[in-house]
């Protein structure tokens, strides 16, 4: 797995301070997607033990409230186990925050994947350009997309 960014200090993906990760590799290629140059999958830095440790040591931080990770798409074929393992090594670590996902792909699809284990709220389905929302403040990027309490009161 690539990734494109690793963001120490985030306030706009998910609730509180977050550690951020953008990984790399989109197949669905939604018209009018903020992250279009995450598409490829060879995009950005290869994803490697020490930067698992990085996120680690990151999320320790007392005024950090989570972790959340996005794309390209975590869920793509190419990128979901190298995700399941690293939640399952940031949960380990670090149980008492929270970890958001965004997919472009439904909950539907995945709701018995082992990732699941790992995840307080997922962000699922396609940008759909038509629906893009306008006010600030929200998690979504259009109106079809859901925010999904999967494990929201540990």
């Amino acid at each position: 797995m690539n990734y494109m960014q690793l963001r120490e200090f985030d306030t706009t993906n998910g609730p509180g301070v977050r550690v951020s990760l953008f990984v790399s590799g989109c197949t669905l290629h939604c018209k009018g997607c903020f992250n279009e140059e995450s598409w490829d999958f060879c995009a950005g830095k290869p994803f490697t033990e020490e930067v698992t440790q990085r996120i680690i040591e990151l999320m320790k931080s007392p005024y950090i409230a989570g972790f959340s990770v996005l794309g390209g798409d975590p869920f793509e074929k190419e990128n979901i186990d190298a995700v399941t393992e690293l939640l399952t090594r940031v949960k380990a670590a670090c149980p008492d925050k929270t970890v958001w996902v965004w997919t472009g792909r439904k909950y539907e699809h995945f709701k018995d994947h082992p990732v699941m284990r790992y995840i307080d709220t997922l962000v699922d389905g396609p940008y759909v350009e038509k629906l893009k929302v306008t006010k600030q403040g929200q998690y979504f990027g259009s109106t079809n997309q859901r925010v999904i309490p999967i494990h929201p009161a540990r």
